[in-house]
């Protein structure tokens, strides 16, 4: 990865995976879960296409050394519990970011897809479901889309051209795969075309898994981009 930058306005940091294209067509934003940092999904980022440029941010809340967030989270019986305003701050940052890369590099919102495991799945979904110009697609890879989020969804008609990737665990023992399905229902109400898959595995972002969310955007970008 190359070194850690940061941006002025929002505050967010980020690595660009290497080698990096010098004239991309496309654009992968891929988040870390909670705890995480920038290097999580860097497996993902190797297996991106050569025109592709694949950005890794790290959360905007330290949690401990090498430890970011996106919003602070406490598991409890009765679910998650969030703290809606970081989650808030964080989806602005982030549009406004993606937004900046998109015109630093002139690569279209249509030719973007942004995608996390966990947390950043949450965010990515975030992202796109109130600013669907944004981005081509979401990749939600055993996370889930808030409930909080529902005020500030964007209408059925500016959801139509946006695209969608559920992976979940069906033993996930963070994140009950019953999020998963809330989501594929949630996204189906919405009229959001999306692909939903689930896995016999944990709280992990597994081979399936990150195979099949390869297949699903690597075509997405591709047609684009043509």
């Amino acid at each position: 990865m190359g070194e850690l930058m940061r941006d002025a306005t929002t505050g967010l940091a980020w690595r660009v995976a290497e080698p990096a294209p010098t004239a991309p067509t496309s654009l992968l934003v891929l988040l870390h879960g909670v705890g995480g940092n920038e290097a999580q999904l860097a497996d993902l980022a190797r297996t991106a296409g050569p025109d592709v440029l694949v950005v890794l941010p790290q959360g905007r809340l330290v949690l401990g050394p090498g430890q970011f967030g996106w919003f602070r989270v406490a598991f409890t019986p009765t679910g998650p519990q969030i703290t809606p305003e970081e989650a808030e701050a964080s989806r602005i940052a982030l549009t406004q970011w993606i937004g900046t890369l998109q015109r630093q590099h002139g690569v279209a919102p249509s030719r973007t897809v942004v995608a996390g495991f966990s947390q950043g799945g949450i965010m990515s979904a975030s992202v796109a479901l109130t600013a669907p110009e944004s981005v081509a697609g979401f990749g939600v890879l055993a996370g889930r889309i808030l409930p909080e989020l529902e005020a500030a969804v964007a209408p059925a008609e500016r959801l139509r051209a946006l695209r969608g990737f559920i992976g979940h665990g069906i033993h996930d023992s963070k994140l009950p795969v019953t999020w998963a399905e809330r989501a594929d229902a949630w996204l189906t109400q919405l009229g959001v075309p999306h692909t939903t898959r689930l896995y016999p595995v944990d709280h992990t972002l597994s081979a399936g898994m990150r195979a099949d969310f390869e297949a699903w955007y690597r075509p997405l970008l591709a047609a684009a981009s043509a």
